[in-house]
């Protein structure tokens, strides 16, 4: 049988989601407790990676077990079993050829920014003591929409086979004094949103026009990009999937 869990985690103390060889990640520890409650070795799949220090209110993941579970209990027991910065907050029975990554049909993210200094958000949220002009900022936004190549917002080093994504929503909203950004798409390029946010925040900062980012679009040369803004202001927010996945 195939399960989902949907978990959330604050990404300050990981070096990502990915298991890595000489440093702590978040899907090691959630391996960890589940074959801890499970009393066999389990290793998650998960939607997508997340980069270090990059948060998620939902990250989903897959894992194959001969048991039933109960989902009550089962989510108990992990939780007691997981740090205190990483939670699960429901289990989902799939359809046992349901891939965690494959088969998500839209992803999305937001990127948080604090306009006024505040010690309570150092590790939530990116300090943004700067003017920027959100009008402009929201009609590049709108330039992202529609399937196109956005190699120019993607890390170099990055084994793909293509660099084209369907971008469904894109805008800059004031909240209090914080100013988030949300943006979601089919998928997503390896540090493609802070790459997107650093760019923007170029043109509301008046440092490139709303041409330029039309020619850094077309450009396919992340040298052409601005820079990427840091991780602990990005929020994995939601995966979704198809409803028939479900048993």
């Amino acid at each position: 049988m195939r399960y989902f869990l949907d978990i959330s985690y604050m990404g300050t103390a990981y070096h990502g989601w990915q298991l890595q060889q000489n440093a702590n990640s978040v899907q090691a520890e959630v391996n960890k407790a589940l074959s801890t409650y499970m009393r066999s070795d389990l290793n998650v799949v998960g939607s997508g990676r997340t980069d270090t220090g990059v948060h998620a209110k939902q990250q989903m993941v897959h894992f194959d077990t001969s048991k039933t579970l109960d989902p009550s209990q089962a989510i108990f027991k992990l939780n007691a079993l997981l740090p205190k910065d990483i939670s699960v907050n429901e289990l989902s029975l799939v359809k046992p050829d349901v891939h965690a990554r494959f088969d998500a049909v839209k992803r999305s993210y937001e990127y948080h920014m604090h306009l006024k200094k505040s010690p309570f958000l150092e590790n939530l949220s990116c300090y943004y003591p700067h003017q920027a002009n959100m009008e402009l900022m929201n009609h590049a936004a709108q330039l992202l929409l529609g399937r196109q190549n956005f190699q120019c917002f993607s890390k170099v080093k990055t084994n793909v086979n293509n660099y084209d994504c369907d971008i469904k929503t894109a805008q800059w909203v004031l909240q209090n004094e914080k100013l988030v950004f949300h943006v979601s798409a089919d998928r997503f390029l390896r540090g493609m949103v802070r790459a997107i946010v650093g760019t923007l925040l170029a043109v509301g900062e008046g440092k490139m026009s709303i041409e330029h980012f039309q020619k850094v679009l077309a450009s396919k040369d992340r040298r052409e990009a601005g820079r990427a803004v840091p991780a602990h202001g990005l929020y994995l927010t939601e995966v979704l999937y198809p409803q028939e996945i479900y048993s």
